[in-house]
């Protein structure tokens, strides 16, 4: 069991037939989950009276209450909660109704377990994104998901954002927010869409990064039965599942040249062409693309389509990186230390002067989401009510504990040597961090709280390679 598993709540498995049941349970237990399960729906609702879930997993059709009553429910206790369904006898108006009921995801049966793990993981992860909110009026969605997507700023320029952002929400434009990994670029894309004309219709995402581009224009477009070896059953794309909603392309420069052009043309013409299918399908879903790359660049570079790049940029938005806006980060680390504090059931503690300081010196290159995430360990290693400096471990060089304690210390990083800027600073650390965990590039991008792909493109602005220096290797 992964230690990121080991720390969810069970997940509630639902299903009548037992085998499938069984299926189910020993699919995501074998992929580090911890899971519950009920054999209908009157059962589950018993069972989360009584414990807290991470999320519900449920068959469409079963006794004493079925797949969609038992979400109806669900939705009325715990809205933050996350619900799959799965049907072997659903049609495409079956799942578009659990969408607008409030699903997460679906899932049609026969599947293979490989896309059960996929389609877990992707909800778990959405809903796990870095969210910080500037006095918005929550939506009724329950007081815990509210608060995971408040946006926490007393910045003059976010401020300035959010209003502009109030504006344009009202339109259907197409709109392309560019920033750093880390910025929260989803939860403004979530905040555009929260404070549209379509707040009640889906929110539906598509991270082009995550998806392998062979399988991410069937999961764009959808598919009918029989399209290809393996299509058992017809699938409706996110395009369909987003209609009158919002579409959220997350990652928009990692799709393949050839897709581009499609999504070009659906943009165009507001209709889609299932794989396999021979009439065209109209869609009514507005597009916000995020990415943290110069889509400008990739223009020159031939990967990316620039009249693609004008029919998503109809409205710009920039995000400014955490080290431009530091007023923000005494706030959002009191924020997190809130967050986290209740999280693992103890007294929230209180940030001492020099710590307040050594955050605000810091350089931040994974942004929020590193922010989160030193905050969250630092909560866990407190030994008392006052959060100190050495707590935060902003050298990645571990607590007081390791370094005292000898056998299993982990090396002490490389002196920075002198950093005259941010980004000197920025360049130290994580070729530091490199250092220190031998040159694994992805056990230091998780340390520094970005991720693999912003750490390549550091040592490719860097040009570290050219000094001969160890970069390690991605592992």
């Amino acid at each position: 069991m992964t230690e990121e598993n080991a720390k969810r709540r069970p997940i509630l498995v639902v299903d009548d037939d037992p085998y499938m049941r069984t299926s189910l349970t020993d699919c995501l237990v074998s992929c580090g989950y911890c899971v519950e399960a009920a054999v209908d729906g009157v059962d589950a609702l018993s069972r989360f009276r009584r414990g807290a879930f991470e999320m519900v997993i449920t068959d469409i059709r079963m006794p004493k209450m079925g797949g969609l009553d038992l979400l109806k429910e669900l939705k009325g206790r715990a809205p933050e909660i996350p619900v799959i369904v799965i049907t072997a006898y659903g049609t495409v108006n079956t799942a578009v109704e659990a969408m607008k009921q409030g699903a997460a995801d679906f899932i049609m049966k026969p599947f293979s377990l490989d896309d059960l793990e996929v389609v877990v993981r992707n909800v778990l992860d959405r809903g796990e994104e870095a969210e910080a909110t500037h006095g918005e009026t929550p939506e009724p969605e329950g007081a815990a998901r509210a608060a995971q997507r408040r946006i926490v700023t007393c910045d003059a320029r976010m401020a300035e954002l959010l209003e502009f952002l109030r504006n344009i929400a009202k339109s259907r434009s197409s709109v392309l927010i560019q920033g750093e990994s880390g910025t929260g670029k989803e939860l403004l894309a979530r905040f555009i869409h929260r404070h549209s004309p379509r707040r009640n219709q889906p929110f539906v995402a598509v991270n082009c990064a995550a998806i392998p581009h062979a399988l991410l224009e069937s999961e764009m477009f959808g598919y009918e039965k029989g399209a290809f070896t393996g299509a058992a059953q017809r699938r409706i794309g996110r395009f369909e599942l987003a209609d009158r909603g919002t579409l959220l392309l997350d990652e928009v420069s990692e799709m393949d040249m050839p897709l581009q052009a499609k999504l070009l043309r659906v943009i165009q013409e507001s209709e889609i062409d299932r794989l396999g299918g021979r009439d065209p399908i109209p869609v009514d879903a507005r597009i916000i693309a995020t990415t943290n790359a110069d889509l400008k660049t990739c223009i020159r570079e031939k990967k990316f389509r620039e009249d693609l790049y004008y029919r998503l940029n109809v409205i710009p938005v920039r995000v400014p990186p955490l080290r431009e806006r530091r007023g923000d980060i005494a706030a959002l680390a009191e924020h997190f230390l809130a967050k986290y504090a209740a999280e693992n059931g103890r007294a929230k503690p209180t940030l001492a002067a020099g710590t307040l300081e050594a955050l605000a010196a810091f350089p931040w290159p994974g942004n929020v989401r590193e922010l989160e995430n030193v905050i969250e360990r630092a909560v866990l290693v407190c030994r008392g009510d006052t959060l100190r400096p050495q707590d935060l471990d902003l050298d990645g060089g571990g607590s007081d504990a390791q370094a005292e304690n000898g056998p299993g210390r982990e090396p002490a990083a490389a002196p920075p040597g002198e950093a005259t800027t941010l980004r000197d600073m920025e360049k130290n650390l994580i070729f530091s961090t490199l250092k220190k965990v031998k040159g694994n590039r992805t056990k230091a991008s998780e340390i520094l709280g970005i991720s693999v792909r912003t750490m390549r493109n550091k040592l490719n602005e860097y040009k570290l390679e050219q000094n001969g220096l160890d970069l390690g290797a991605e592992g």
